[in-house]
């Protein structure tokens, strides 16, 4: 006699948007190292140069002055966060779009820059705004999901989660 399980349906579906985020990423980090010169600006906007930079810090160069320990550190958070991520995927409702959408953008995030420290010992950033003096830290399209990713979760906690628990 064979059993069937049935599978519960889960956001993991979403994988493919985690999966897009990395590869944009990826190319479009492997183009910047490829046709820019480090910290040599390429004007696009008035407010916006393509400028590579290399982060051996997390955000806004978070511990980037220290001596290297915090590659490992970083890898190892980073590590850690993608699994629960995939876990928190698994236990979200197909249905609940705006929470999928942010769980796989922030796992396609880290996972671009978890490849980078791994490979380089530090993420590529390239993106540069800027406005009368003032510079925006750098940053790449790991970065942009992460940051997407972020703000549909904070919109599905403050204002979706209390319709799902009606």
């Amino acid at each position: 006699m064979s059993s069937v399980t049935t599978r519960n349906p889960s956001a993991l579906q979403w994988l493919w948007l985690s999966l897009a985020i990395v590869v944009l990423d990826l190319g479009s980090k492997a183009l910047a190292s490829s046709m820019l010169s480090y910290n040599l600006p390429i004007a696009i906007l008035p407010i916006f140069d393509l400028r590579l930079l290399h982060n051996t810090g997390a955000a806004f160069s978070f511990l980037a002055s220290e001596a290297g320990w915090q590659r490992w550190l970083f890898v190892a958070i980073a590590v850690v966060v993608s699994g629960l991520i995939v876990h928190w995927l698994r236990q979200t409702e197909p249905q609940q779009k705006i929470q999928a959408f942010g769980y796989a953008a922030i796992l396609g995030g880290a996972l671009g820059n978890l490849f980078d420290r791994i490979v380089h010992g530090y993420v590529v950033d390239f993106l540069s705004f800027h406005y009368a003096g003032w510079y925006f830290p750098a940053f790449n399209i790991a970065d942009v999901g992460i940051t997407l990713g972020a703000i549909a979760l904070i919109v599905d906690a403050l204002f979706l989660s209390k319709d799902r628990s009606k």
